[in-house]
């Protein structure tokens, strides 16, 4: 169209018009009189123009075909128009081109369900909703697309964000996923606006390469057959309110549960509810490899669209215990197997909420869900908090922190919390966070953590109704448990921003650079500030699962003279027990030896007193039964005993040969027996116990404890 309507321009003014003239009349479309006001009439030859000569035509056509090449109907992948390309995000291998767009807003009265991710030290937001004044309750729905130094410091007040240009092609969604490798961002899920109501298109994965800051679309995606899945070639879904998680070391994302309703899935039937998920989607980044799936056997990597896999069937995955939920959250924790572990937590139904005193644990090596209990009390339910996870400096613990969220119950009584809270692994105890007299945020859901340099930064959350605007940027320190004014970028650290002596392990964990363990946790786990701790199991114990086989993927730290300060072994990878970097003794495990073999002996020599008393016990009641017998001169009955144990005044009498006896208390002194002596001789210990027995003076525990060779002599004189 716009093609046709520059060369009737042309023909209208006439081929002496300028160019500037000719671009500033194609661009007024909407302005332009109708063609048949401008050209001439039939008959009236008055206002006509001179036929262009044969040369003027040739130099116009040429120059037309030069600007129409770099216009975005060539479908050219560098598109440009006019040195516009510096303010253009541009899609690539899409079949279809942006054109240039407003900036994204950076101020705006609140935020929500956007979607973030951090690459290199940059953190990224997309979409989601925004209200640009308070009572906004429509068109909140947004792609707008920003970016958020955090190589640099800035005040929580005045964050640094960067606007970039809003794409045409990735739709406005919120509470979807940005999956992020290192180099590209990948935008999974979401739903569409309700308000004014949209259709979503037909799914789409679009991928953000911020080295040529450029979008490219990746049509109809199909899932592929392999462990614990469906099996293939089947469409993928664009699910919303799931939970997700980025693993960029092992080139994959995960995103797990969530819904699928009209606002998700174009020709879902109104008469259908929403369909709540427990399944498990796996996207395998271009160039990774996956030994879960098919098709990638024997090494092969994924190709330029990635691989799709969808997990329904791993371990209780299939079971009733395992319930269909949104709204929760994903986090990855390294060692315990091969790939590491992920973590379910939160989130629910319309109708139920997933308790958190029990943890979905999934095995990313055998794509196999399992279940493992926590200690301590646990957060309440909620949906829609934020989490992430720390690693200590010697990998001995990672410590997940997971911060607000949202009540549903009862209906139409929402309450949002500002809490904060540590889940400990391998512990998997449960710390509630002390944040009395510090400036905590108001409380919020749907809002977004991110980890770095040791501290979370939050972003956007809904804060209710009574909240008219809310700046939307929070930094908490894990490391002091405090919320502060300022996110401090701190010198120093990799790309991934890993503990130093974690980097050279992709596995480390990125953004816990510089944290340290927090005086709270170490009173839970033992250990210090650098790890060490003496915790290396979960307190209530794991039946099967990588934690019941498994360790911690842990690592040496060195002090500033180069002193060892912590000392740990390392995880169990595919069965076998390897070290990394490890040297010098393990002086938590000694003294783990040293107290666990002494409770052995103090356990042994309480055992054998134990049989030492009964023994001497045993002596002294036939000592007195003997001196009964001699003073009442009756046979002897064996139920004599039953009657001397008796309690002195109770109505209980015990039958002896169809006759009553009388009761005797426990603690009677029976004098000894007439004619029988004390032994003489030997050893006066032994004589002085042989003595108490003809005594009648019981036995004790304690005294046997005091002196069992004594009563070991009485034993084996008797």
């Amino acid at each position: 169209m716009a093609r046709e309507l520059w060369l009737e321009k042309w023909l209208t003014i006439g081929p002496d018009s300028s160019l500037a003239t000719i671009t500033q009349s194609s661009n007024l479309r909407t302005q332009a009189p109708p063609l048949s006001h401008v050209r001439p009439k039939l008959g009236d030859r008055s206002g006509m123009l001179a036929k262009p000569s044969s040369r003027t035509r040739l130099c116009v056509m040429v120059v037309l075909m030069m600007m129409l090449y770099e216009l975005p109907f060539t479908n050219k992948a560098d598109s440009t128009f006019l040195g516009a390309q510096a303010s253009l995000v541009g899609i690539r291998d899409a079949g279809k081109h942006t054109i240039k767009r407003d900036n994204s807003p950076t101020d705006v009265c609140n935020r929500w369900s956007h979607q973030s991710a951090v690459v290199n030290g940059t953190l990224y937001l997309y979409g989601g909703h925004a209200i640009s004044s308070p009572g906004q309750t429509d068109d909140t729905w947004n792609n707008n697309f920003l970016s958020l130094p955090l190589t640099e410091g800035w005040d929580i007040s005045a964050p640094k964000l960067t606007g970039f240009p809003q794409p045409s092609g990735p739709p406005a969604v919120s509470n979807g996923y940005l999956w992020n490798s290192y180099n590209s961002l990948y935008l999974y899920g979401g739903e569409v606006s309700d308000s004014p109501e949209k259709t979503p298109d037909p799914y789409s994965l679009w991928e953000y390469d911020i080295e040529s800051s450029s979008w490219s679309q990746h049509k109809n995606p199909k899932t592929s057959a392999g462990n614990n899945s469906d099996g293939g070639n089947q469409p993928v879904h664009q699910a919303a309110e799931g939970a997700g998680i980025s693993v960029p070391a092992l080139g994959k994302g995960w995103y797990f549960g969530g819904h699928l309703d009209h606002y998700t899935t174009p020709g879902w039937s109104l008469q259908v509810t929403r369909q709540y998920l427990k399944s498990l989607v796996e996207f395998t980044f271009p160039g990774y490899s996956n030994d879960g799936v098919e098709s990638l056997s024997g090494g092969k990597t994924a190709g330029d669209d990635g691989i799709w896999r969808n997990i329904t069937a791993g371990g209780v995955q299939d079971t009733a215990s395992f319930p269909n939920r949104a709204d929760g959250v994903l986090l990855y924790v390294p060692g315990y197997g091969q790939n590491g572990i992920l973590l379910s937590l939160a989130g629910g139904t319309n109708v139920s909420f997933t308790q958190m005193n029990i943890i979905d644990v999934y095995d990313i090596a055998d794509s196999t869900w399992y279940k493992q209990t926590t200690s301590g009390k646990y957060p309440s339910l909620r949906v829609n908090p934020c989490a992430v996870a720390a690693s200590a400096p010697d990998g001995s613990s990672t410590n997940v922190y997971l911060y607000g969220g949202q009540n549903l119950i009862p209906y139409g009584e929402q309450i949002q919390y500002d809490d904060m809270w540590i889940l400990t692994i391998p512990s998997f105890t449960w710390i509630e966070v002390n944040t009395t007299g510090q400036s905590v945020p108001p409380a919020r859901v749907g809002h977004t953590c991110n980890m770095w340099d040791g501290q979370i930064v939050v972003i956007g959350g809904y804060t209710g109704a009574n909240l008219s605007c809310d700046s939307g940027f929070y930094v908490f320190s894990a490391s002091d448990l405090t919320w502060v004014n300022q996110f401090t970028a701190l010198n120093g650290g990799n790309t991934q921003n890993q503990q130093v002596a974690q980097q050279d392990d992709p596995s480390g964990l990125s953004g816990s650079y510089g944290y340290q363990v927090p005086d709270a946790v170490q009173s839970v786990i033992g250990g210090h500030a650098s790890g060490g701790a003496t915790i290396t199991a979960p307190a209530q114990s794991a039946t099967q699962g990588p934690l019941a086989t498994g360790k911690p993927i842990t690592f040496t730290v060195t002090g500033a003279n180069g002193a060892v300060t912590t000392e740990t072994g390392t995880s169990l990878v595919n069965g076998s027990s390897s070290f990394n970097n490890s040297h010098g003794p393990n002086v938590g495990a000694i003294v783990a030896g040293v107290v666990a073999g002494c409770f052995a002996v103090l356990a042994a020599y309480l055992g054998f007193c134990a049989w030492v008393y009964r023994r001497q016990l045993a002596l002294y009641k036939n000592h007195v039964a003997a001196s009964q017998r001699a003073s009442t001169g009756g046979p002897s009955n064996p139920n004599e005993k039953a009657a001397f144990l008796t309690s002195e005044g109770s109505s209980d009498r015990r039958a002896t040969n169809g006759s009553s006896g009388p009761g005797y208390s426990v603690y009677s002194n029976i004098p000894p027996s007439p004619g029988v002596h004390p032994p003489t001789g030997g050893n006066s210990t032994a004589n002085s116990s042989s003595e108490d027995l003809m005594r009648g003076v019981e036995p004790s525990f304690v005294g046997v404890l005091l002196n069992p060779r004594r009563s070991l002599r009485v034993i084996n004189r008797d």
